[in-house]
């Protein structure tokens, strides 16, 4: 696949009937995609919300799933010259269980998060041994894996996925009560709403 080869954000309707749970609108969908990337942004926010505005704006982009996402590294990254104006890039994701390779651009708005990403990732590495995770996504606390803490900085596990938007989900949820429908506890009704609507 060459550079020229780019994908725009994926379209496909594998799976919709086979899935329980109905998606959430679009609207609502890109209201998640706007809760977290301007919180993202702002100074002194947790890395976790940064880490979960990096996998929102990755899934509207490219349509990744959990799996997809884990298994993506740095260098499947490329965002552009660095400027002071982030400009559009591209992601490389292996999806599936056949790992079907595509290259899909990236969005301004995605770039610019993920580049906030970057510089949170490095501080979070900065205390381990030995060199950094190519892996994207890392872990942002220590955690507990089979009863052994795990330091951070750390490649993340599905299950720190899972959790991860649970607890947005929930304080979401909390924080708006009555002025605004809940989001549900699963992504996937999420990025079902992306990939369904293209």
């Amino acid at each position: 696949m060459t550079s020229n080869d780019v994908v725009s954000p994926v379209s496909s309707d594998e799976g919709v009937a086979r899935y329980p749970r109905p998606p959430v609108t679009l609207e609502e969908a890109e209201w998640v995609w706007r809760e977290l990337s301007v919180e993202a942004l702002r100074p002194g926010t947790k890395p976790e919300t940064v880490r979960l505005a990096v996998i929102t704006g990755l899934v509207r982009s490219t349509g990744a799933r959990y799996g997809d996402l884990l298994r993506l590294r740095v260098e499947d990254l490329d965002l552009g010259p660095t400027a002071a104006r982030a400009g559009e890039g591209s992601v490389l994701v292996r999806h599936g269980k056949h790992l079907t390779e595509r290259r899909h651009a990236l969005p301004p708005e995605v770039v610019l998060v993920i580049r906030h990403w970057m510089v949170v990732r490095e501080e979070l590495a900065a205390e381990l041994e030995g060199s950094v995770p190519r892996a994207l996504l890392l872990t942002v606390h220590h955690t507990h894996d089979n009863g052994t803490t795990v330091a951070s900085g750390l490649p993340i596990t599905r299950q720190g996925l899972v959790l991860s938007w649970r607890r947005f989900a929930h304080r979401t949820n909390a924080r708006y009560g009555a002025l605004r429908p809940p989001l549900p506890t699963r992504f996937e009704q999420v990025r079902r709403a992306w990939v369904t609507e293209e």
